[in-house]
């Protein structure tokens, strides 16, 4: 005989003893526990059921949950609904994060008629936060995730939000090493620029970088021809330019999170040991990979010694961190902002743009654009509750 699925729904003012309540009811019936999700919003629960009836009727069932409901004051339902493999359910579960600064109905209706012209179905709806930016997770069943992103990353170049698309599964909380790149990602300068503002050749600089980060330039002979414009500039006013670096909104919420539910959390940047020790130290970053400038006399020479952390070197270093703190590739994540990030964000199993360049955007798995680092931790699957628990005394 084939399992009949059912889907049981109740509802109405939370207090204790309502889930052992239903569960109990649930026991004296011939039926397997498929899923369950509850939900308490304003001191009013949803709790829903999905089941498999081996023996018996539905009608008995409705029976036992309408006695229980009437008893504790709620709502309740009883339906026979598709089993697993019936239309949309021959797909896979793929999570929508959605976040924005605010969230308008509007444009949650928007995404979600995208959704459904997919033909894929929204099976729950779960607030991860309300700051520094609202943030809506979206379990949704499609036949194919690849057409949903798409989509999706349309959407949200139409509608102004960040809509991250992510496969549903263990594997995205199996992640254990993340690396981020440094200048406009952990912090928000670009360093170079500000140490040429100090030397004098703002303006020079400042052009190379962003062709650079653009992609229009070969990153390697674009920072040596940058760190040659630096030459003579006394270490005193690198070491102030270092201390006034400023950290993006975020960005110790988002590290000290990270380290405390026990990620290997570090940066792989195009530019300088001089800043990343800093961070390093002022953070507690478990690794770092940069360049290092040559300074003889006090002063900068202008050159840069040992091999250019570029595009390639950046994911290089990826790996070997990866290979270091013995994490597969597949569970590490890789965040930047620039050109010279692609390779690195291709190389780990989640590359996601932070206020990305076009070229960065089209590489990476996932795109968010607001100023907000911590934001990240959404797309990670981290819920406002680890947050505050990991963040709290």
């Amino acid at each position: 005989m084939v399992p009949t699925t059912v889907l049981v729904t109740v509802s109405g003012r939370d207090r204790p003893g309502i889930t052992a309540a239903l569960f109990a009811a649930l026991a004296a019936h011939d039926v397997d526990v498929l899923d369950v999700e509850q939900v308490v919003i304003r001191d009013r629960l949803i709790l829903t059921v999905l089941l498999a009836q081996r023996g018996g009727d539905i009608v008995s069932l409705r029976a036992s949950v309408t006695r229980l409901v009437a008893a504790l004051e709620l709502e309740g339902e009883v339906e026979q609904v598709a089993s697993e493999g019936d239309a949309v359910g021959e797909g896979r579960r793929s999570h929508v994060i959605l976040i924005g600064h605010p969230l308008r109905p509007g444009v949650i209706g928007e995404v979600a008629d995208r959704i459904t012209a997919l033909g894929a179905n929204i099976e729950s709806v779960t607030q991860l936060a309300t700051e520094p930016a609202s943030s809506l997770q979206l379990t949704v069943r499609t036949l194919d995730h690849a057409v949903l992103r798409a989509v999706l990353v349309h959407a949200a170049d139409d509608l102004g939000v960040d809509i991250a698309v992510e496969p549903a599964g263990l594997r995205r909380r199996a992640t254990r090493l993340v690396v981020l790149d440094v200048d406009s990602t952990l912090i928000r300068d670009e360093g170079i620029d500000v140490l040429a503002q100090r030397a004098g050749v703002g303006a020079a600089v400042a052009s190379i970088t962003e062709r650079a980060m653009a992609g229009e330039l070969d990153f390697t002979a674009s920072l040596r021809e940058r760190v040659a414009l630096l030459e003579g500039l006394p270490l005193s006013q690198v070491e102030a330019v270092r201390d006034s670096l400023r950290l993006t909104p975020g960005a110790r919420t988002f590290v000290r999170t990270l380290k405390r539910l026990g990620y290997a959390v570090g940066v792989v940047s195009g530019g300088f040991t001089l800043f990343t020790d800093r961070f390093v130290s002022e953070l507690g970053l478990d690794f770092a990979a940069a360049n290092e400038l040559e300074v003889i006399d006090g002063r900068l020479t202008g050159r840069v010694l040992g091999d250019i952390v570029d595009r390639a070197g950046k994911a290089s270093a990826l790996r070997r961190f990866a290979e270091r703190f013995n994490v597969p590739l597949e569970q590490t994540v890789a965040i930047g902002d620039g050109a010279n990030d692609i390779d690195m964000l291709k190389a780990a199993g989640l590359g996601i743009a932070f206020n990305g360049k076009a070229a960065l955007r089209a590489a990476a798995d996932t795109s968010l654009n607001l100023p907000y680092l911590d934001t990240v931790l959404f797309v990670l699957g981290i819920s406002k509750e680890e947050i505050a628990e990991a963040n709290g005394p």
